[in-house]
């Protein structure tokens, strides 16, 4: 006599439904995703290299002004007025001649001030107050190395 009732165990076969539920989920997923993405546009860019021009290419000169901690200025590594002159008179001169000449030239002014870390302030500011009065727009900064 069973006392217990006997359980039947299932077949341990391969499930079908399981595996198209999952199939048709992920075929779902991609099919989403696919009218997501971003489509790339082609960049016409032109990678530097070596070319040939037919004509003379012209080179901006570069004038640099050097402001020392002690106030000293120096346009291309060459002194103007005192250290203790605030208008500079002469630096202010030279740059609307050095602006004139490149305008007759139909060249850019490129300036470049190079100033040491403890230089005055006040000095920074009058050497942009000559460059705007000789109306040269094209102005870096720098801080000297030494």
């Amino acid at each position: 006599m069973k006392s217990f009732v006997e359980e039947e165990t299932p077949a341990g076969g391969f499930q079908i439904a399981p595996m198209i539920d999952v199939v048709f989920v992920i075929m779902l997923f991609f099919m989403v995703m696919a009218g997501a993405v971003k489509v790339e546009n082609e960049l016409n860019t032109t990678l530097p290299g070596s070319t040939e021009t037919s004509s003379a290419t012209d080179f901006v000169d570069e004038i640099t002004i050097t402001i020392s901690e002690s106030g000293e200025v120096a346009l291309n590594d060459e002194p103007f007025d005192s250290p203790t002159s605030a208008d500079l008179k002469n630096l202010r001169d030279t740059l609307m001649r050095l602006k004139q000449n490149a305008d007759n030239a139909k060249t850019p002014s490129v300036v470049t001030i190079v100033s040491e870390p403890q230089a005055k302030y006040h000095r920074t500011v009058a050497v942009l107050d000559a460059l705007a009065a000789a109306k040269i727009e094209t102005v870096t900064f720098s801080v000297s190395d030494e």
